[in-house]
């Protein structure tokens, strides 16, 4: 395949009804995906800095989950629900013990 004609093809979740507590695992789930972003960030030898800087490895938001902005949560609250919505649309179900 040439690179230009990649077609993403997620699995398709917009049947997938969501209950309330699961909503609530995919808050925890982006917070700890972030967890796990900054965490490899800061071991591959990045820094926080003001503005984005990959030649001197500066990340404005390694910084705690609850001071990301709202566009950047919005971003791993995403990706969290289509995980768990896709886990779901496959037949997987998801339960507390």
């Amino acid at each position: 395949m040439k690179p230009g004609n990649y077609k993403p093809q997620p699995i398709d979740t917009s049947a997938v009804d969501m209950p309330r507590e699961v909503e609530q695992l995919a808050e925890v789930l982006a917070r700890n995906a972030h967890e796990i972003w900054a965490q490899q960030r800061l071991q591959d030898g990045w820094r926080w800095g003001e503005k984005r800087d990959d030649i001197h490895k500066l990340h404005p938001c390694l910084i705690p989950y609850e001071q990301l902005p709202e566009s950047e949560k919005l971003y791993d609250r995403a990706i969290a629900m289509e995980t768990v919505k896709a886990i779901l649309g496959l037949g997987f179900s998801i339960s507390r013990k």
